[in-house]
């Protein structure tokens, strides 16, 4: 077997010195997504359509802002996911303590995730469990540190993960809790006290799901962390089971239990309402919508296909499936680290084909584990021979070449920033205060990612618990904000208490369907009069408005 030859001191030497250049690499690439933190999400990039880098940062964390700028987190009628996923705001609540409210923040307690994540991933690769317990086995080693280090360099080198772990938003923490769950459970064998090691998993877990309710979907493959390394210990596999089950019931139960005291269960509700995307008629919308998002997770290598790592995990899966009694097969399946990969990118397939709307942000935790995946796939091939060893420089030859055209792109991105979209929400919100009317409160779309930026009191237009109509004409805001054009739906709520005057735009973002940012000043009917909503040429514009942009 290869690998066993005794080294020189030379040849120690230069592999010590290799390693070092290596991990400075991956150091090198880390630093560059903590750098220039204003800047846009890269315009120009295949994943310009996800609605994340113009709503989310500020959606999800704008209990933190409100509590930090005006002194109250939640706000009655609008959008409070943090009634349903408060971990991410309060670890923000808690970070503007030290460094106020901004953008750069936020985005920078979300790089400290990704760094943290990469960390785990290493860890994770290093220390997996075999399954069998055999005498000859050491259950304490993982792969080889070169195949760790490949993981990790997917990873850090990855556009796609560039281009979201440097976003605010909720998935680079969910990534890191699931990698840290996964840590903890293919360790419970080596554990003085698995069970209680347990209980840790199901907090753990539930803070994933308080994170982000997606991470239901991802029990299987903590289920299967948990199971398999114990499958020779069936007792103690059910005790570990029963322990992560109720603790997590447990923590998501108080959690849910102080929801409903604090009398905000409509808001809780109401998320999930939203959350859920009309589904189209007819029994053969599932299949479209699994094709749809299984063809979704090529948006993690997009940019280096056909040097793709997906299409290269899905090779190593189908001939692990296939060649079961291989040796390199069985050394995949004994590692409970790669049946926990694929289960993991299962549920995240699955909960975009059931949502039938597959944005390219939900797969981020899904990225980490299919790094493994080749990670693993690759050191699996390396001691075998024959065919499987022409397989082994085939794989590591793709994925270099991989690792080499995502490289060149992340710099690229890293290298050319540019700031239209805080630009834009910094001149629309000098041109407001340079023109004051009425009430200084934005209505739009992006207005907590507005808040975030300038901190100008906005509240939301496209996610409401109240009807738009009914909290504008509580509110009395003096401005609205939309992106290109105005959905007519949007403007027959605003014309029951106002009119409208478009008065500046301003270009942000590459999209081309939201790439300008129109401002409109609102103006109160007279005498405080109201119309209604469904009357006859409410959708259109109205005498008393100005509005120049289409209404579609």
């Amino acid at each position: 077997m290869e690998g066993h030859r005794p080294r020189t001191g030379r040849e120690g030497g230069m592999r010590r010195w290799g390693l070092t250049a290596w991990v400075l690499a991956i150091a090198g690439f880390a630093a560059l997504h903590a750098w220039h933190l204003r800047a846009d999400f890269p315009n120009g990039s295949p994943w310009m359509m996800d609605w994340a880098k113009y709503t989310d940062e500020g959606w999800y964390g704008n209990a933190a802002a409100r509590a930090h700028l005006f002194g109250n987190w939640y706000l009655a009628g609008d959008f409070n996911p943090a009634v349903i996923v408060p971990v991410w705001p309060f670890a923000e609540w808690l970070l503007y303590f030290f460094t106020g409210v901004s953008v750069q923040a936020a985005r920078g307690l979300a790089v400290g995730c990704f760094f943290a994540s990469l960390v785990l991933c290493y860890l994770l690769l290093r220390r997996s469990v075999p399954r069998s317990h055999s005498a000859d086995e050491d259950l304490s080693a993982g792969i080889p540190r070169w195949a760790a280090l490949l993981g990790v360099t997917l990873a850090v080198t990855s556009p796609y993960v560039y281009s979201f772990s440097r976003l605010a938003i909720l998935e680079p923490l969910q990534t890191t809790l699931l990698l840290a769950t996964l840590n903890v459970a293919v360790r419970l064998p080596r554990m003085k006290r698995p069970v209680l090691m347990s209980v840790g998993i199901g907090l753990l877990y539930a803070v994933m799901v308080l994170t982000k309710t997606t991470a239901a979907f991802l029990m299987p493959a903590v289920a299967w962390a948990v199971l398999m390394p114990l499958w020779g210990q069936r007792k103690q596999a059910i005790k570990c089971a029963l322990a992560v089950a109720l603790s997590a019931m447990l923590v998501y139960g108080a959690w849910l239990a102080m929801v409903v005291r604090l009398g905000l269960m409509p808001d809780y509700k109401y998320f999930l309402v939203v959350s859920h995307f009309t589904l189209p008629d007819g029994y053969t919308w599932p299949l479209a919508a699994f094709w749809w998002s299984f063809h979704g997770l090529l948006w993690i290598d997009q940019n280096s296909f056909p040097l793709g790592l997906v299409p290269l995990a899905g090779a190593l899966v189908l001939g692990a499936v296939l060649m079961r009694r291989a040796e390199w097969s069985k050394k995949l399946w004994r590692d409970p680290v790669f049946g926990a990969a694929l289960l993991g990118v299962a549920g995240m397939v699955m909960f975009m084909t059931v949502q039938d709307h597959p944005q390219p942000r939900y797969i981020l935790a899904a990225s980490f584990l299919i790094f493994c995946v080749v990670a693993m796939g690759a050191n699996a091939l390396v001691a075998q021979g024959g065919w499987t060893r022409r397989a082994r420089w085939c794989v590591i030859a793709v994925a270099g070449g991989a690792t080499v055209v995502q490289a060149a792109k992340t710099i690229e991105y890293a290298t050319h920033p540019e700031y239209t979209w805080v630009n834009a929400a910094e001149k629309l919100t000098q041109y407001i205060d340079a023109h004051p009317n009425g009430k200084r409160e934005l209505v739009s779309v992006s207005g907590d990612d507005i808040t975030l930026m300038t901190h100008l009191p906005t509240i939301c237009d496209e996610i409401s618990f109240d009807d738009l109509g009914e909290k504008v004409g509580r509110e009395q805001p003096g401005w609205y904000a939309s992106w290109n054009g105005i959905d007519p739906v949007i403007l027959a709520e605003l014309h029951t208490h106002e009119s409208l005057e478009q008065v500046a735009s301003f270009p942000a973002l590459d999209d081309p369907d939201r790439n300008v940012l129109v401002l409109f000043k609102l103006h109160p009917l007279a005498d405080g009069q109201e119309r209604d909503e469904d009357g006859p040429g409410m959708t259109a514009p109205l005498p008393g408005d100005k509005i120049d942009v289409p209404v579609e």
